[in-house]
């Protein structure tokens, strides 16, 4: 019977407190550019085309080009 008793306080306690955090990000301020510079670069990563100039990478959009983490 104490084994029974210890085995579930045990259990309780695991259900009770939880490893899991919700994390809620909002992204910043998105800056759109309408028209890539002449001097741009069309580069593939992992397949997926992007553009690069200014040192930062761009991903096309309808609204136009948002810089992006590669």
């Amino acid at each position: 019977m104490r084994i029974i008793i210890i085995v579930c306080s045990i259990l309780l306690t695991f259900s009770i407190s939880s490893c899991a955090t919700r994390i809620e990000t909002r992204p910043t301020k998105v800056v759109y550019v309408k028209k890539a510079p002449v001097h741009h670069k069309v580069v593939k990563v992992k397949g997926k085309r992007y553009y690069y100039w200014n040192g930062k990478h761009y991903k096309k959009t309808r609204r136009g080009y948002v810089v992006i983490r590669v």
